[in-house]
């Protein structure tokens, strides 16, 4: 009885940690777009570091991630929880592609509007090129940008196929290619239950993850690759193999290409 009282004590405490920090993310994230990109990038990273240490995420990654100098450079990883785009901007700051829907979330909603967040009508098929010019527009200034080609997220315990479709932006932009494997486990070092944000509300989401002592995210970062001279299919199977040979998985079978099914959150 003493330790459940105290573990919902402890819930509690990090849940308001968690209410400050976003809402000081909200303070910050209306000066953000007036800095220039290196200070975009250190306050993204700092902020999102802190963010997994209130939810006691333990980050680590392996290989190299792009330098912190490296322009023009598209991210491509798996995808399990909205808890990806916080560990790989730790990493390596970027802008992300994601779900027009999370616009509408409340606080979180605004802060990825303020950051840069470019937002897909997932449902609308004529999207697909206003989205892909939009970032390779982005590249081109020298932004970063990261996509989930899986389209949808996933439980982490195997992979989806990888869509094409957003990858055309890379090549027009002659950008460098960085496929990214994530990988979340628990105190146990088995695939976390917890982190995976499949079929059931951000709340619940949240829960989940505040139940849990600490939560492990690995991110593996493969040979970059440049897209000059690649079409973008070569680009979804050479990220689609290097992710599921980091992560120790059979590669998806493969489903036809539609352009209504191209990000997930």
């Amino acid at each position: 009885m003493k330790n459940e009282i105290n573990n919902r004590l402890v819930q509690i405490f990090r849940s308001i940690r968690l209410l400050l920090h976003i809402i000081s993310g909200l303070i910050q994230s209306a000066v953000y777009p007036h800095l220039d990109q290196p200070a975009q990038w250190r306050m993204s990273q700092r902020w999102s570091a802190q963010l997994l240490a209130i939810l006691c995420i333990r980050l680590c990654h392996s290989g190299a991630p792009p330098a912190a100098e490296a322009q023009r450079v598209m991210l491509a990883a798996n995808h399990i929880s909205w808890l990806d785009v916080y560990s790989l901007n730790a990493v390596c700051a970027a802008r992300f592609v994601a779900k027009a829907e999370i616009r509408g979330w409340p606080l979180l909603g605004w802060l990825s509007r303020n950051a840069g967040t470019l937002f897909i009508e997932r449902t609308k098929r004529s999207d697909t090129a206003r989205i892909n010019a939009d970032i390779a527009d982005v590249l081109k200034v020298g932004d970063r940008v990261a996509v989930f080609p899986e389209g949808t997220t996933n439980d982490g315990n195997s992979l989806r196929h990888f869509h094409a479709s957003l990858l055309q932006s890379a090549i027009t932009a002659s950008a460098i290619f960085a496929p990214v494997a994530i990988r979340y486990t628990d105190i146990a070092g088995k695939v976390s239950e917890a982190a995976p944000y499949v079929n059931i509300s951000m709340l619940e989401s949240l829960r989940r993850i505040l139940k849990q002592p600490w939560i492990n995210v690995e991110l593996i970062f493969a040979d970059p690759i440049d897209s000059s001279g690649k079409n973008r299919r070569e680009l979804a199977r050479y990220a689609e193999q290097a992710i599921a040979h980091a992560l120790s998985l059979p590669l998806p079978h493969k489903t036809p290409e539609k352009s209504g099914d191209l990000q997930g959150e």
